[in-house]
């Protein structure tokens, strides 16, 4: 059966149905961009719902410096058990993304607590940096816990080999291109079932923070673990990424994020005694 696009006007919340507060969802009144005066220092002002972008002390994304993060003895290895799982390539007006269906795509066990995949996006350049050193791009893993708390694993692309995922589903990234997206729209693929399995590479070394969701309306308390190995990306998947999306959604990475006396943590099981 050939593919079935479906174009979907969004009244309040993208990514509807994910949860009640989802990464990166945005509630359509006043939309966002990445540029002008709808861009990231304004995103605050443009709906009360967004305050949280100019007033929260605890926002994403993070310049990480190395030399000031500290080894901390309670993390633990983050356990990645995903599966093949039934998917939908989204684009959903402002980035890029996999949902995944009810049985989710599997579960992450972070700091001995049970977050289940709900879905990813990619942004391009990254959001997070090194040392000051902005990547090609960014993957985003969102999880979700039974208790509602959100865990993002974030993984640092950088140009080089194709990357494997976006390998997998290129020949659907150029169709949702042909697709056009409004800004208060989502267009949705279906991939059918999706092997992840290169998601769940063993995380040998990773940072941990308290940070927000990296749009409107950046809710805080999220646990984000942004893994120190930094993969690749392709040029041409860059582009792919970019492509179905307006010119002010292109470049999609909100700007660092001051600390404000935020710890960042290093987990290395070299260290581990």
């Amino acid at each position: 059966m050939a593919p079935q696009f479906s174009s979907i006007v969004v009244s309040s919340l993208l990514f509807i149905g994910v949860f009640v507060q989802a990464h990166d969802q945005v509630g359509q009144s006043a939309a966002f961009t990445y540029e002008g005066s709808h861009g990231p220092e304004n995103w605050g002002s443009l709906n009360p719902n967004y305050a949280t972008c100019s007033n929260g002390k605890s926002q994403s994304p993070i310049d990480i410096v190395k030399d000031s993060a500290v080894f901390s003895n309670h993390l633990q290895t983050i356990v990645r058990r995903y599966h093949v799982a039934n998917a939908t390539l989204v684009n959903n007006g402002f980035n890029i993304g996999l949902l995944f269906g009810e049985n989710s795509g599997g579960v992450a066990t972070i700091d001995g607590k049970n977050y289940t995949l709900k879905q990813l996006h990619w942004h391009s350049p990254s959001e997070h940096r090194l040392d000051g050193e902005q990547f090609a791009a960014e993957l985003h893993l969102l999880h979700q816990a039974d208790d509602g708390s959100l865990a993002v694993v974030g993984i640092l692309l950088r140009i080089g080999e194709p990357e494997p995922l976006l390998a997998k589903i290129h020949d659907k990234l150029v169709e949702l291109a042909n697709e056009k997206c409004g800004s208060n729209e989502e267009v949705h693929l279906a991939l059918g079932d999706l092997d992840t399995k290169h998601l769940k590479k063993k995380t040998r070394k990773y940072f941990r923070y308290i940070g927000s969701l990296t749009t409107p309306p950046c809710t805080e308390n999220v646990l984000w673990s942004i893994l120190g190995k930094v993969r690749t990306i392709s040029q041409e998947q860059v582009e792919a990424l970019k492509a179905p999306l307006d010119p002010v959604y292109k470049n999609n990475a909100r700007p660092a994020q001051p600390l404000n006396g935020r710890k960042i943590e290093i987990y290395d099981e070299l260290n581990e005694s």
